[in-house]
């Protein structure tokens, strides 16, 4: 492909303007259209970006045509219909996380994808931090030797800081706590974050977990207008990985101090490394060699990498598909799914065990 690859953008949210600032730094990328139901929304973001087409329904736009590729930046219940309708149409897709709310949507998605042959990937945005790159590597070398412990959380403290906004009065938050306005809570929002941080970067893949899910009371009846605030705040998750190692996973929105930090430790029989991402910054922690009996930790350069939308626009110049791909976000989908089966019937579950999500009344304190 020498044209540059026409991009549409679906969806014009807050998420949707870091797609458009990004794909627009590529020379490789031509953004010539963008869609959402609200036309006052699609025609300010269209003029902010300096596209020259919008439309206020994907219809519309797959009638119109002219796009190789689309991000799909739309709520998370959206992505399955309009993702599989992009597939149909023979466009490229970049999808934001989750791919589905459920690991059957998301398989079906998956699949979809796969016999389609076009590209497709999901923006697990933190494969953008270098430090985590390079510690899968370090990990993949042998430095640490076998990992045997593995601790990963993910902090957010936006339910005690306006520091992103006001949740108690502006939807963009409010969504993300109801179930009914197709939020899994904070598992499902970054949950499927800190387990791809987790096992991307120690090179493995869960086959275990036990999860306990909570809701904390946030207003009275936890209520506000028709948003049902019934979605998870806080996990934790003991888990068993594929290479062996025993972990332990959490995520919270009430972590007081900690605006948006993502923690990954890992304990091997020759070393140990620590991943830290923040808004301020990144870094990349080890102790190795004589080190160890010292207890002492040296930071190491972890240089630059690609960004998951330079990765997108490569895969489909290339015509090869790149990760993270639907069949790994689908995969870490059940990893979700079992979670809340978990909660449910307080038992261990194996990843390979078949998936059938119940109803959920989770505890609220």
């Amino acid at each position: 492909m020498s044209a540059a690859v026409r991009l549409l953008i679906l969806g014009t949210g807050g998420m949707a303007n870091r797609h458009a600032m990004e794909f627009a730094t590529n020379s490789d990328v031509q953004l010539v259209g963008a869609v959402d139901v609200d036309i006052a929304k699609v025609r300010g973001f269209a003029l902010r970006h300096d596209i020259a087409t919008s439309f206020t329904s994907l219809d519309e736009a797959i009638e119109w045509g002219e796009f190789d590729a689309v991000a799909n930046v739309t709520p998370d219940r959206i992505h399955y219909p309009t993702t599989l309708q992009l597939l149909a149409a023979g466009k490229h897709v970049f999808c934001e996380k989750p791919l589905a709310e459920t690991y059957e949507r998301a398989d079906e998605m998956a699949r979809r994808a796969e016999e389609s042959g076009l590209i497709n990937m999901v923006n697990l945005t933190y494969r953008n931090v270098a430090p985590v790159q390079r510690a899968r590597q370090m990990v993949l070398a042998g430095e640490i030797g076998r990992i045997r412990h593995i601790e990963a959380s993910y902090l957010q403290s936006w339910l005690v800081s306006k520091a992103w906004g006001d949740w108690a009065t502006e939807d963009q938050w409010l969504w993300r706590l109801s179930t009914k306005h197709g939020s899994n809570g904070v598992l499902g929002d970054v949950g499927i974050h800190i387990l791809d941080f987790a096992g991307y970067g120690a090179a493995t893949e869960v086959d275990r977990i036990f999860a306990r899910l909570k809701t904390f009371e946030k207003a009275p009846g936890n209520r506000i207008r028709d948003y049902d605030l019934d979605a998870n705040d806080s996990f934790t998750m003991t888990a068993e990985f594929s290479n062996g190692a025993m972990g332990v996973i959490h995520a919270t929105r009430w972590a007081t101090g900690h605006l948006n930090e993502l923690r990954l430790r890992m304990h091997g029989e020759k070393g140990a490394l620590e991943v830290v991402h923040t808004p301020t910054g990144n870094a990349l922690r080890a102790c190795l060699g004589d080190d160890v009996e010292k207890g002492q930790w040296q930071d190491l350069d972890a240089g630059t990498t690609a960004t998951n939308y330079q990765r997108f626009i490569e895969a489909i110049r290339e015509q090869q598909n790149r990760e993270p791909s639907f069949r790994h976000a689908a995969n870490l989908q059940k990893v979700l799914d079992i979670a809340m089966i978990t909660e449910v019937e307080r038992r261990e579950y194996a990843v390979a065990e078949p998936v059938a999500v119940p109803q959920i009344k989770l505890i609220s304190g």
